[in-house]
Parts: structure tokens; sequence; C-alpha cells
């Protein structure tokens, strides 16, 4: 385990071993998440900003609470049968017109 104290000026220093292992440089983008009472660090690599885009997370929200809802369809057979289904929802029909 690596331990970090707040400063005065509300900053943490990643420890050495941990920068170490994440392969993390000055300048590099990292993501902070809040989970329960833990604060999750992720690093964005290159080519993937916009998945921690505001907009992105909230659909990353929404599929999540589908998927533990069950709120699934599929698998489908074929590229026509998932079309088929498609069209059947009032939302693709509405963005289509």
């Amino acid at each position: 385990m690596s331990l970090a104290r707040i400063g005065t000026r509300r900053r943490i220093t990643i420890p050495k071993d941990v920068r170490e292992s994440l392969n993390l440089r000055v300048g590099d983008t990292v993501d902070l998440r809040v989970q329960g009472n833990a604060i999750v660090l992720v690093p964005v690599r290159a080519g993937q900003e916009w998945f921690y885009t505001p907009e992105w997370q909230v659909k990353e929200r929404e599929a999540d609470e589908a998927i533990a809802r069950g709120a699934l369809a599929g698998p489908f057979g074929s590229a026509k049968e998932l079309i088929r289904h498609l069209e059947k929802k009032p939302s693709c029909r509405q963005r289509a017109r």
C-alpha cells in the first residue's frame, strides 16, 4: 500500500511506485471518480479522452442501469433482424424522419 498526504494547497503527490506501475508521466490526464467512500484514479490514455466527457459518462451510467435491470435485446441472428428490432422502437422511427 502507498500512502499520500493532502498538502496545504489540497494537492496530493502520487507516490513513485504508483506512478511507475501505471507509467504516469508529467502532463498525463487522469480521471478521478468517487466510488462509495473511495477515490479511484484512472489514467486516460491518448485517444480515450472522448470516453471521459460528461455526456459520454451519462450514457455509460444509463447503459449500466439498463443492464442491471435486464433491459437488453438480442442476440440477433443477422443485421436485418437487428434493424427490424430497431425500427420497431419509437425513438428510432422519430430519428429516421
